[in-house]
């Protein structure tokens, strides 16, 4: 393991092998969350080239954001257990495999095993449990910018590269739009295979911000009993299930909903493809800023606060959608708001689960509340489709998402005030 030789020299120059992993764990959470991106640039040439549903194909997406989510809490589990780095490698040459295989299909059936199953399950197991991983493992200080800095890039990953692959589907096909998502993929998986480590007490650290080395805890028992153990064990608790439902809302309305049917919406309305990738392009720059401000706000904030804002105002941008005409003018003002705000969410969730419930068991927790992030994605993907099908319009949905944004920032802000906990380390 290259880890061993490279933190010295970083340690000589004053850099703390943590921000190694950040910068690794960055790199694997951006590439693989540009294969949940995709969904946007494929629906209407799947539509044009097969005949298949709008509806059929946004089932198949729902199933892949619910396998993505399902996965949290047992990749949380599975690392605790495997390691990071195992879980790495083999997440992505998961996803590899599965987006070569999809250039190859020709049925709804392998539509299902390729983009549903196979890249649902190995996207969710480097999905944004692993930033919280990393972050709880490797960093004391500084934890909630970290977390804000690895959530921006799986929201970026997301929407990044869709100018890109929008343009290769126009002019060479979508399943050449494929393949820089799968060399992304290929490139994070080699780096964190040589550079990767799994705590820092492997490489004689202490975690950044402290000064004692902490040993990883024993690997005993299996990975999914730890997860359902986990569940069983906060299922009474009341923060749990209202850092749950709030998530579920903000899947809801981010990746469920915006992420895959923004393009079909602005189709509707006479605006080209690229165009309209573009604007989701715009909103993965802008919540860079937006996700590592709110990483560096929950360092310093009641997060319980920096939630009810988030939410109210991702509420309000959805509502106003539909009043924007989809003119340049009105599509910039819902881009700027909503981009800055696409999982601001993330870093003061994270924050609340580690306080209320301890720095072993957290990212445990947050991977089950991740889930409900990943099910209200799916109802949101599904939902769409239907609503386009059956209505002829995406807009109710858009409105209903809203509505739910404003139930979410009262629920976060019911949240009694954390205090500290103390909880042995959980045994995977």
């Amino acid at each position: 393991m290259l880890a061993h030789l490279l933190a010295p020299a970083l340690a000589r120059r004053g850099v703390h092998y943590g921000w190694a992993m950040a910068a690794l764990t960055f790199l694997t959470s951006l590439s693989t969350a540009a294969v949940m991106g995709m969904p946007g640039v494929l629906m209407l040439p799947l539509h044009a080239e097969f005949g298949w549903d709008i509806a059929d194909i946004s089932a198949v997406m729902a199933l892949r954001l619910m396998l993505f989510g399902l996965m949290g809490p047992f990749a949380a589990a599975i690392m605790l257990r495997y390691g990071v780095r195992a879980t790495v490698v083999a997440a992505v040459t998961l996803v590899a495999s599965a987006l070569l295989l999809a250039t190859g299909m020709t049925s709804e059936l392998q539509l299902w095993a390729t983009w549903g199953v196979m890249s649902g399950l190995g996207a969710g197991l480097v999905a944004l449990v692993l930033g919280a991983t990393v972050a709880s493992r490797w960093f004391v200080a500084r934890r909630g910018l970290v977390l804000g800095v690895i959530a921006a890039a799986s929201a970026t990953g997301q929407l990044a590269f869709l100018p890109l692959a929008q343009w290769l589907s126009d002019h060479y096909g979508w399943r050449v739009a494929l393949l820089p998502v799968c060399a992304a993929c290929v490139v994070a998986g080699t780096l964190m295979l040589l550079l990767g480590a799994d705590y820092p007490g492997q490489l004689g650290l202490p975690a950044f911000g402290e000064t004692k080395e902490t040993l990883p805890p024993p690997r005993r028992g299996g990975a999914a009993l730890a997860a359902l153990r986990t569940l069983a064990e906060v299922s009474g608790n009341r923060v749990f299930w209202v850092l749950f439902g709030t998530f579920f809302i903000c899947g809801l309305s981010t990746n469920g909903l915006v992420q895959v049917h923004l393009i079909p919406l602005c189709a509707d309305f006479g605006i080209p493809g690229v165009q309209a990738a573009g604007l989701l392009a715009m909103m993965g720059v802008l919540d860079i800023f937006g996700t590592i401000g709110s990483g560096y706000l929950s360092d310093r904030f009641d997060s319980r606060k920096l939630l009810f804002w988030y939410y109210g105002l991702r509420g309000l941008s959805l509502v106003f959608l539909p009043f924007s005409n989809f003119t340049v003018a009105g599509l910039s003002v819902f881009t700027v708001f909503y981009g800055l705000d696409w999982i601001a969410t993330i870093p003061p969730t994270v924050k609340l689960a580690t306080q209320h419930f301890g720095r072993d068991r957290g990212p445990l927790v947050f991977g089950w509340i991740f889930t409900a992030h990943q099910l209200g994605a799916a109802v949101a993907a599904f939902g769409g489709g239907v609503a386009r099908d059956m209505l002829g319009s995406y807009l109710p949905a858009f409105f209903v998402a809203g509505a739910a944004c404003v139930l979410a920032a009262l629920a976060a802000m019911s949240i009694r005030r954390p205090v500290a906990v103390a909880v042995a380390p959980v045994a995977a």
